[in-house]
């Protein structure tokens, strides 16, 4: 059977993203940073709402925004006598519901807040495909160049300091990295989806991964994997295609849970469990 076109953009986009998500999830996993992640991806609807009354790029804007968060955190984890948890709380709850209000306020335009909100893969143009690809190339390019001071802060940051790895320079370009993600992922599985597509596969991947490496590789195929089987399902029981995506996943991690006879290897060892 001949694929339509807007399916095979469709495929190519979420594949493209899985691919992207994957390493930098499996770090979310080992640092416990999925509610930062969340926090971000929340900021995303502010960029929108920004864009739209700037008449920019959405994608341009949602990265800005996210960026800045992520900046703003840092800053007052450093000054605020507040926990991370409640900062996180604070940013994630008040960018979300400013993004809202600012969309609420421009009466004049019609916005399709679904669309941004739980993505809207079927509509991704071949433009935004080379975004995502081309942007993609950029993420895991600026990874790769920062894994190993990244890999070392996350087993200890006093060592990494030591030896003169910077690893505080690599969580910021870390932080980053995961604005460039939301911005690029946003259109495919949604503002509050993001976060479930970086985190789930690569805790699936933890299972079976006998080293960090190895654990980034798994996370992509298991996001892959999920990415075509959430699209298959979502045209089969005409279902919304970015939450199908994510709950491919998450029944894919769930898969994942049954005993096997493999045993658990470096990466799930010491401070990365």
């Amino acid at each position: 059977m001949i694929m339509d076109e807007f399916l095979i953009r469709a495929l190519l986009a979420g594949v493209g993203v899985a691919i992207i998500a994957g390493p930098l999830g499996c770090f979310i996993v080992w640092r416990r940073m999925a509610y930062f992640g969340d926090t971000m991806a929340h900021s995303a609807l502010l960029g929108v709402a920004l864009a739209v009354l700037m008449d920019v790029s959405i994608t341009g804007a949602v990265f800005v925004v996210a960026a800045l968060g992520a900046l703003a955190l840092i800053a007052l984890q450093r000054r605020a006598p507040l926990s991370s948890d409640a900062l996180l709380g604070i940013l994630s709850h008040s960018t979300l519901a400013l993004g809202i209000v600012i969309v609420a306020m421009m009466t004049w335009l019609r916005i399709d807040l679904m669309a941004f909100l739980f993505g809207d893969i079927l509509a991704v143009s071949w433009a935004d495909i080379i975004l995502i690809y081309g942007g993609g190339a950029v993420v895991l390019g600026i990874l790769a160049m920062i894994w190993r001071p990244l890999l070392a802060g996350t087993v200890s940051g006093e060592l990494a300091a030591a030896e003169g790895l910077h690893p505080e320079r690599a969580r910021i370009i870390f932080m980053l990295l995961m604005a460039a993600v939301i911005a690029i992922a946003m259109k495919v599985v949604g503002i509050l989806l993001i976060t479930s597509l970086l985190i789930i596969p690569a805790a699936t991947a933890r299972r079976f991964a006998r080293g960090p490496e190895m654990m980034a590789v798994l996370a992509a195929t298991a996001g892959v994997v999920s990415v075509m089987a959430g699209l298959s399902g979502s045209l089969a029981f005409d279902t919304p295609s970015g939450p199908s995506i994510v709950c491919a996943a998450a029944l894919i991690f769930l898969m994942s849970l049954i005993p096997t006879g493999l045993k658990r290897g470096p990466a799930h060892e010491g401070n990365m469990r």
